[in-house]
């Protein structure tokens, strides 16, 4: 007999209110994989991109959103070493988190430190893993000027500190509400967007641009890099043909390997790097969360409180 769990699903694309709590199977770990009792899951943008239908990706209905979370290791499927029952950890599901249990690949979990929260541990895949392997893509150097788009968000603020620890000197761009806030994380020069563009107050040319805005901001985003520089944007395509024609190398993202995670978390656990939780809805809040994540403009991640411990 299938056994049963609560999940968030869609069944179609659609706003906010296509997702609804509903009964779904719980799913079986496969070789390779573990099962994973889900107690937070993070709140990332592609989340209501997929949901809005505007990432050019094949969907099979019904969609259970999410790819972050934290949780325990419940059951081991075949194949699996290093892992046990009971084991807080955190990591990349691709089978979705916004449900009582997620499948995931060994490969992409690591021991969540017990010195972190669940919710705090939620906001690292995608985060923290999107911005610690952009800044080791530029392979960022003691003493180059980094700009970091978005410095107080998700991805962002984990970027200022990730460049920070590798002796640069970095620049973010937030909002007026938000200034005070990348200041203390360590941006050394903090331009607020909305009191005059931002490639009018950037004297100096910088050595690479990590982009989390797209649009206007990843246009206005060529004027500032030096010859030579690097761009990275994880907010669209990257622009290939015009990096070749500024002469900028467009670097690509990439997704975290489980050593990646497990350098990210020791940095969190000696409190060299932190996180911001900025809400946290319960599970059947999902609708509210992402209406709240589509906005913008907040601070650190959004988390759904799953399951207790």
């Amino acid at each position: 007999m299938t056994q049963m769990m609560q999940a968030i699903r869609y069944h179609e694309h659609g706003g906010a209110e296509v997702l609804r709590l509903e009964q779904a199977p719980r799913p079986l770990p496969q070789t390779g994989e573990v099962l994973i009792r889900v107690v937070a899951a993070g709140v990332l943008p592609i989340d209501w991109k997929i949901r809005k239908g505007l990432f050019p990706m094949p969907v099979k209905f019904p969609v259970i959103p999410g790819t972050a979370f934290a949780g325990i290791v419940e059951e081991v499927g075949p194949d699996v070493s290093g892992l046990q029952i009971g084991q807080e950890v955190f990591g990349r599901s691709t089978n979705g988190t916004y449900a009582e249990y997620t499948t995931a690949p060994a490969e992409s979990i690591a021991l969540k430190p017990v010195s972190i929260s669940f919710e705090e541990a939620a906001t690292l895949s995608g985060g923290a893993t999107t911005a610690w392997c952009a800044i080791k893509n530029a392979n960022v150097k003691p003493g180059e000027r980094v700009l970091i788009h978005g410095a107080a968000g998700g991805v962002g603020l984990f970027a200022v500190q990730f460049a920070k620890s590798r002796g640069a000197y970095v620049i973010g761009t937030a909002g007026p509400s938000n200034m005070a806030y990348i200041r203390s994380i360590g941006v050394d020069m903090a331009i607020d967007y909305t009191a005059a563009p931002f490639e009018q107050q950037i004297e100096e040319k910088v050595d690479f641009v990590l982009d989390t805005i797209g649009g206007q901001t990843l246009e206005h985003s060529w004027e500032v890099v030096k010859h030579g520089g690097a761009l990275l944007t994880i907010a669209g395509q990257p622009p290939l043909e015009q990096g070749q024609e500024e002469g900028v190398r467009v670097l690509r993202s990439a997704i975290a390997a489980k050593q990646d995670l497990i350098d990210i978390a020791e940095l969190m656990d000696k409190r060299i790097v932190q996180t911001e939780v900025q809400a946290v809805f319960s599970l059947g809040e999902a609708e509210q969360a992402h209406m709240k994540s589509e906005k913008g403009h907040g601070r650190g991640r959004i988390v759904l409180h799953v399951g207790n411990k």
